[in-house]
């Protein structure tokens, strides 16, 4: 008889314990301290090989009234990452799928400048600067999506995207936005003066006062400070509100505060014209006076910050946590 103990019954036989799939090599992400360093190398390179518009881009910023704000931006970009450097812990996969989108934009913008230079065209300093950044930020952000994972890149986009403010304005485009000011800030200036009672007469962008003509010019556009209103908007929006909705109110508002703005100067400068010296129009409150509206202007815009904070945290302890 033989013993079933000898050859082992089925029951007494141990079970195999399965061992874990592990999925192919090709997508395992590499460990993410690596990747990052990989991102740094490749920022690095970024920077060396467009080291010429950089640097063409923080000269002309350093001496341009427009693009003064220019050299803030890597560094506020910069602080908003060490704000969620918590985020940089997350260690999902890379999408290597959406690297694409960023790095066909670069390379457009790069053979854009090419076939134009052989075309004959030679572009302008805000043209060239406008394209040889517009690809230095889309390789950086490609690879953003290469070496991160999809959820620190979706905690980090706003930082990212920030830095397309150090993008110029292509000719055509700058030329659009002035127009719009102009057109914007003398309709208001004409409402001002309307409600105000001063007679006069208005050809286009001109207006004829007692005594007086003013033309709204392009340089009383108030391009530079509406466009740093318009990014103070989205900073406040992002630090200080959390619905995107609010956060769209308070950017949208900055385009009707803008031409409020600009026309109120109009409004006063014309103002004084008319009824203290027409030498006003060369006094400092015109050539200087910017910073002075700007200022008020914040007044406002402050306080919608406010106001749809507060109603911000007024929903948020209605509905509970």
């Amino acid at each position: 008889m033989i013993d079933d103990k000898l050859i082992g019954s089925p029951s007494s036989r141990p079970e195999a314990i399965p061992k874990p799939s592990s999925p192919p090599s090709d997508r395992l992400p590499a460990p993410f301290p690596r990747r990052l360093k990989i991102l740094a190398a490749l920022t690095v390179l970024l920077a060396v090989c467009f080291a010429t518009p950089l640097w063409s881009l923080a000269r002309y910023a350093l001496h341009s009234d427009l693009y003064s704000h220019v050299l803030l931006i890597p560094f506020i970009s910069l602080y908003l990452i060490w704000l969620r450097k918590q985020d940089l812990a997350l260690a999902s996969g890379p999408v290597r799928r959406l690297a694409i989108i960023p790095l066909m934009v670069g390379v457009a913008a790069l053979a854009a400048y090419w076939f134009a230079l052989h075309a004959g065209w030679k572009p302008g300093r805000d043209d060239y600067l406008a394209l040889m950044i517009l690809s230095w930020w889309s390789f950086l952000l490609a690879g953003g999506f290469l070496m991160l994972g999809a959820e620190t890149l979706r905690r980090l986009a706003f930082p990212l995207s920030f830095l397309v403010f150090t993008v110029p304005f292509p000719t055509i485009v700058l030329e659009w936005i002035k127009a719009f000011l102009q057109q914007g800030s003398a309709d208001a200036a004409h409402a001002l003066f309307w409600l105000s009672g001063t007679p006069f007469s208005r050809q286009g962008l001109q207006f004829d006062l007692p005594g007086f003509s003013l033309e709204v010019a392009p340089q009383c556009s108030g391009l530079h400070s509406s466009l740093v209103l318009f990014i103070t908007s989205l900073l406040a929006g992002y630090l200080f509100l959390r619905s995107p909705w609010r956060r769209a109110v308070l950017t949208l508002a900055v385009i009707p505060l803008a031409l409020v703005r600009n026309g109120f100067r109009i409004f006063v400068i014309g103002e004084l014209c008319v009824n203290v010296s027409p030498d006003m129009i060369n006094s400092n409150l015109h050539r200087k006076g910017g910073p002075i509206f700007f200022a008020l202007s914040l007044i406002p815009f402050f306080l919608l910050l406010l106001l749809l904070r507060r109603s911000e945290s007024k929903r948020r302890s209605t509905v509970g946590p």
